[in-house]
């Protein structure tokens, strides 16, 4: 999330919000963002305490957090409302996909990881529970 903040810092008006439940992750982070003057907003809650807090997302991303059937229904609320999703995953991804698929209708384009030769990148997009 800081590099992506950093990235944002050379664009108008971008911003990004980062949630973090870990107090002294968020602390850090905070500290970090305050140093440099970097558009985002850090948010200490979990994620499913953060929805409310969070600005409509135009992209939702995480790293190392959870499979990605309970990515899922993390980003849920986010995902059936527009945005796009885009998770970092290792070598046994299309397991993943798989289970996710029993659940959500989801588009799908997979990228190569350009720090794990076995690890792709997820684009999902079009979020939606089957019935």
């Amino acid at each position: 999330g800081l590099v992506l903040a950093f990235l944002l810092a050379e664009r108008d008006g971008a911003s990004i919000d980062l949630v973090e439940s870990n107090r002294k992750k968020a602390s850090f982070l905070q500290a970090v963002v305050g140093r440099f003057n970097l558009p985002a907003r850090i948010i200490a809650r979990r994620i499913d305490d953060a929805y409310p807090l969070v600005s409509t997302p135009q992209i939702v991303t995480a790293r190392a957090l959870a499979s990605l059937p309970v990515l899922l229904e993390l980003s849920a609320p986010w995902l059936t409302a527009g945005a796009c999703g885009l998770f970092h995953k290792g070598r046994d991804y299309r397991a993943e996909v798989a289970e996710s698929a029993q659940r959500w209708s989801f588009d799908l384009v997979e990228h190569a990881s350009a720090t794990d030769a076995h690890g792709v990148i997820l684009e999902l997009s079009d979020l939606r529970q089957l019935s």
